[in-house]
């Protein structure tokens, strides 16, 4: 599903990744650890289309997405692609089911449809009670899951998390984790997620720790 080869990036003159080389199977949920500075999010921004390497190549579902650019890459991200982060980015003035109606919408699906589907993944989600309620009046456990109702509207692909339970409590934490994996078993996506957090990490198919732009051997 992923394939990235000797994917480096620097900012002026800090290389913050070296050389990274990377593949993910269809449906498989991988966890990237790594102290800060390490280039984890760098690189999931790379793998999710947001930032474009400075060489390498990669491919996702097939598509050469270094190769697509402006509407383009616009179309295969909304489409193949969904993103979960750490702060929510839910627009402040919608409601909860109008949140998660954007993205299709912006993909041109009907209103009817992207409605119906949104619904449907609000509810699934334990939200059929709050999809009038705009972001401020929700919980931060609540809010994240609005979020990965979003990123999950267009079906897409491939699913990039960072940090995503970072600003939880405990118990929530755990539901969200969960949450993750009955995702991956209902609707096969694949889910590459960074995080610091060693229990999301260990339920995770596979782990990567980053140290220093590069992947280190301790990979499990």
């Amino acid at each position: 599903m992923i394939r990235a080869k000797n994917i480096t990036k620097s900012f002026g003159s800090l290389q913050v990744l070296k050389g990274i080389s990377l593949e993910v199977s269809k449906s498989e949920v991988i966890s990237i650890m790594g102290a800060s500075g390490a280039g984890k999010s760098t690189l999931l921004h790379i793998l999710g289309t947001l930032s474009s390497p400075d060489s390498g190549s990669l491919e996702i579902d097939g598509t050469d997405v270094l190769k697509l650019s402006g509407n383009a890459l616009s179309a295969f991200r909304n489409k193949k692609i969904g993103f979960v982060f750490q702060a929510h980015h839910l627009l402040p003035e919608f409601t909860s089911l109008e949140n998660v109606m954007i993205p299709a919408l912006i993909g041109g699906t009907s209103q009817k449809e992207a409605r119906s589907t949104a619904l449907a993944l609000l509810s699934e989600l334990g939200l059929a009670q709050r999809i009038s309620h705009k972001p401020s009046e929700l919980s931060g456990g609540e809010q994240q899951r609005v979020a990965i109702a979003r990123a999950l509207v267009n079906s897409p692909a491939v699913l990039f998390a960072d940090e995503p339970s970072g600003n939880l409590d405990s118990r929530t934490k755990e539901d969200l984790h969960n949450l993750f994996f009955s995702l991956r078993d209902k609707y096969g996506q694949t889910i590459v997620i960074v995080t610091h957090d060693p229990q999301l990490a260990a339920m995770c198919d596979r782990t990567l720790f980053m140290r220093d732009g590069l992947f280190s051997d301790e990979n499990l």
